[in-house]
């Protein structure tokens, strides 16, 4: 897992991605698969998001977990949630404790704080979120708890890269019209999505100064979950929490 650590003298919001190292899970999930929905043994990932929850210092029931759905679905959560927030893609909080929780294998997660107002979130942003407006919306649901786009930094963590990413020229049309840099060509000259590049561009154009990428292409390092590579896998995630 790597850490990227924002510093406050009052709140300090603390961001992680795991890859697939260390767990239980057996192939094709293996091993640190936190992924409840992919067909994995349902002993194995509740054991995996224990030990996620045990190496973060926190309790099982304060982690957060969206159903994911690639659309524009924002919660704004203050306690503990049972079971996946319904049909989500970003999750917001104020309250300290909570670990907002976003699973991937080649979107884009992203990782928000207003560490001035003590404010976080979780994004999942793959093709059809970033074309549909989620960064947005979660920045949205953010200012409505006090944020400030101009006090808000993001991680983009590990997600397929633009090289790997090849797509029909109409979907890169669409999706450059909400977010020209996405368009780019892959390594074989074909239409291709840069979704970093994108999200990143989203981010800027709202007021976000603080955008830091995780290089790593998920289909190219074979210590993270794509299942653009490999189909039926696991899934990775992006987590953060104020301390």
């Amino acid at each position: 897992m790597s850490d990227v650590t924002a510093a406050s003298p009052s709140v300090r919001p603390r961001r992680v991605v795991t890859d697939r190292r260390g767990g239980r899970s057996a192939s094709p999930y293996d091993a640190f698969n936190l992924g409840g929905h992919v067909g994995d043994d349902p002993a194995d990932v509740a054991a995996n998001r224990e030990r996620l929850a045990r190496e973060l210092g926190a309790d099982a029931g304060a982690l957060v977990w969206m159903d994911q759905v690639h659309g524009t679905g924002v919660a704004v959560v203050d306690g503990p949630v049972d079971g996946p927030l319904p049909a989500t893609d970003a999750v917001v909080t104020a309250t300290r404790g909570l670990v907002l929780c976003v699973l991937v294998a080649d979107c884009v997660p992203i990782l928000l704080a207003d560490s001035d107002r003590g404010i976080v979130a979780a994004v999942h942003a793959g093709r059809e979120g970033v074309r549909q407006g989620v960064v947005p919306a979660a920045l949205s649901a953010m200012a409505s708890l006090g944020a400030r786009a101009r006090h808000v930094s993001a991680l983009l963590g590990p997600a397929v890269c633009g090289a790997c990413y090849e797509v029909p020229d109409a979907m890169q049309v669409e999706v450059a019209r909400v977010a020209p840099a996405a368009a780019v060509r892959t390594r074989r000259g074909t239409a291709g999505l840069d979704l970093r590049a994108g999200v990143d561009e989203i981010l800027r154009r709202a007021g976000v100064a603080e955008v830091v990428h995780d290089p790593r292409c998920t289909v190219e390092d074979r210590q993270l979950f794509s299942h653009r590579r490999d189909g039926v896998t696991g899934r990775q995630a992006g987590v953060v929490w104020l301390d």
